[in-house]
């Protein structure tokens, strides 16, 4: 049987190619275009105007690293906001952590109607969790306009095109430092940087400007195609991202986490950058 394919346009002379069964869902909402395919190899995929965003079979390398990372660092965040993240699969990660309450702020209903209805394992009921606060709203303008403080603010964006450009921009890295509680943390998507070098740098030069620590971590998302994926890290206290081995280990521990990616030795080692990574830093 011969199937059909999903074809993503990565940047010149590069091309994602998903084998599909079938098309679940298709509709252009007020904001984009979504779609739900079925694919032979990665379960559901779920894409945003042609854009991969998640797939059911490697979605937890993503969630994990950009929530359980900050959190463990952090050590004591009570107050979580994910901006973006309609698929419900960083809420759920995030909720995993004996946290106060974590706020999502998603600009389109239709992307947590979706994915809750045909993705359901992606939020695995995190929306009924009493902790968690959906609003449904623009992210930039929340920030900008919330007189609340968070511990850690997640950045569960779509690439700079379309209603996530916004959330790349200085104006809004500054609103998110002023809604950071002391010794908070911002995390951030910043593309691969094999084919998306453009997106990790422009970032790190602006949020450089403003936080005292700043870098990336690195995991491998096969979905996100042409290598690792790059994490961006930015806070005012440079003790967060120094924390030892150990106390990371105790922390996932007292957590009582069950992860089928992050581990306690990767934590840091997530840090180390490769030269070529390295280089679009400096």
């Amino acid at each position: 049987m011969t199937w059909a394919w999903f074809d993503e346009s990565l940047g010149e002379g590069y091309r994602l190619g998903l084998e599909i069964v079938e098309t679940i869902y298709e509709e252009v909402s007020e904001h984009q275009r979504l779609s739900i395919h079925q694919s032979t190899h990665f379960g559901r995929v779920l894409a945003l105007d042609g854009i991969v965003q998640t797939t059911e079979g490697d979605e937890f390398i993503y969630h994990e690293m950009l929530a359980h990372l900050p959190l463990l660092a952090h050590g004591e965040a009570r107050e979580v906001c994910i901006i973006g993240g309609g698929d419900g699969g960083m809420l759920r990660e995030v909720l995993k952590h004996p946290v106060a309450r974590a706020t999502m702020v998603e600009i389109d209903p239709h992307v947590v109607e979706l994915c809750r209805t045909h993705m359901p394992s992606l939020s695995d009921g995190a929306f009924d969790d009493p902790r968690a606060d959906l609003i449904i709203g623009d992210g930039a303008r929340y920030v900008a306009e919330t007189d609340r403080r968070f511990d850690l603010l997640i950045i569960d964006s779509t690439d700079p095109v379309g209603p996530g450009e916004v959330l790349f921009s200085a104006a809004f890295y500054r609103d998110c430092r002023r809604c950071l509680a002391p010794g908070g943390i911002l995390v951030t998507q910043n593309g691969v940087p094999m084919l998306q070098p453009a997106e990790l740098t422009t970032s790190y030069r602006r949020l450089s400007a403003i936080f005292a620590d700043v870098t990336c971590y690195l995991a491998p998302v096969p979905t996100y195609f042409g290598g690792f994926m790059a994490f961006g890290w930015a806070s005012d206290d440079p003790t967060k991202r120094h924390v030892g081995e150990d106390r990371v280990a105790e922390r996932f521990a007292a957590a009582n986490l069950a992860t089928r990616y992050y581990r306690p030795a990767l934590h840091n080692a997530a840090f180390a950058l490769p030269g070529y990574v390295a280089d679009l830093l400096n």
